[in-house]
């Protein structure tokens, strides 16, 4: 919630006392006067103004509307009597980094109407330092309107960009809890109850290995059974986790192949029916660093991936026009490396062929076979 008090940014930079360099110009329209007294006092005012000035930006609450006042009655003065209308600049910018709403629409309002009533008692005055200076007289009045609001505006935007940034870090925050409130429920849903299940009927198994052997054979492949139901769902729930859609990968390979100027042309389906999300995340991964390779290395200008799917596997075919490339074990970077032991974990397959353009044939079965090694759990 914001403070009565502030009223301005916490930092407006350097910018406000840039315009101190322009403290020169009111000694020229004050030395023009033929008169001491004049000379003086116009002196007097540029010292007091630049001081208000100061204290402007230092102040808060009620001083601020205090030393501004003070300063649109310095600009006045200094218009009326010396043609000197570009103090109203000076208090356009100030203006312009006011916070409050209602502070800064009053103070606009009053130097507004002050600024247009001394230019138009300047002018029917036919005062020398007006009409000499009729142009930059005008631009300061446009000044006068435009610079307070666009400056307010883009102080408003900054305040809203600063607190969007503070709300988008606070919903991350809360998103990363909740993604760990769910991870711990799926993991206590998933494990808990299968790891209890395996402890007790380990417990049975040693009990009845003296009593009964067939009892205790049959506890011990119930345990083997619940520990690779346990693996399969600590499998699944980690894919949907971390796991891409093949129909979502394709999209971004599109994006890709776009921006490089390689033309895609694409056959098959997106939603297989019987591949499983691990697979179907480990085909969209190599998909990935297939098309990477193909826009890093290839200089192709065309693409083709055909992705069909058989009784057994889901096949995905890429093909480029490209160089090609050297298929000795030395070439093979670790993207072909790291594609084949994604595929190899889920007993899938890769043939690669390199000639006019490269082929590759990606190959995952649509239902997922256990390993040799976790067979014999």
């Amino acid at each position: 919630m914001q403070k009565w008090y502030q009223i301005f940014h916490k930092s407006t930079g350097l910018s406000p006392y840039v315009w101190v360099v322009f403290y020169i110009l009111p000694f020229y329209f004050i030395f023009r006067s033929t008169s001491t007294y004049q000379i003086v006092i116009g002196v007097l005012m540029i010292v007091m103004f630049f001081a208000f000035y100061v204290l402007s930006f230092l102040s808060k609450g009620w001083l601020v509307y205090f030393w501004t006042s003070l300063q649109i009655l310095i600009s006045i003065t200094m218009s009326v009597v010396f043609g000197y209308i570009y103090f109203s600049l000076f208090l356009a910018f100030f203006i312009g980094n006011i916070k409050n709403k209602a502070g800064f629409i009053t103070l606009y309002s009053i130097h507004l109407i002050t600024t247009i009533i001394t230019v138009n008692y300047g002018l029917l005055t036919r005062n020398p330092f007006f009409i000499t200076q009729l142009p930059f007289v005008l631009v300061s009045v446009v000044g006068v309107i435009l610079l307070p609001v666009t400056n307010y505006n883009r102080n408003k935007n900054d305040q809203l960009q600063g607190q969007l940034e503070d709300a988008n870090k606070r919903i991350s925050e809360l998103v990363k809890l909740e993604e760990r409130q769910r991870i711990a429920r799926d993991l206590h849903d998933t494990l808990g109850q299968k790891l209890s299940l395996i402890g007790l009927k380990s417990d049975l198994a040693g009990k009845l290995m003296k009593q009964d052997m067939e009892r205790a054979q049959a506890e011990i492949n119930d345990v083997r059974q619940t520990a690779r139901t346990a693996l399969k769902e600590v499998r699944e729930m980690v894919t949907r986790m971390r796991g891409t859609r093949l129909a979502d990968e394709i999209f971004r390979i599109r994006q890709i192949l776009k921006a490089a100027q390689i033309e895609l042309t694409f056959e098959g389906t997106l939603e297989p029916e019987n591949l499983s999300l691990m697979n179907e995340n480990v085909i969209s991964m190599c998909l990935k660093e297939a098309v990477n390779n193909i826009v890093k290395h290839s200089n192709a200008t065309a693409c083709s991936i055909v992705i069909e799917s058989t009784e057994t596997d889901l096949i995905a075919r890429v093909k480029d026009n490209g160089t090609g490339f050297v298929t000795d074990a030395k070439n093979r970077g670790n993207g072909l490396r790291g594609m084949r032991e994604r595929l190899e974990f889920v007993n899938g397959s890769m043939e690669f062929a390199s000639g006019e353009g490269t082929t590759l044939v990606l190959r995952v079965p649509n239902v997922l076979r256990m390993p040799d090694k976790e067979a014999g759990i």
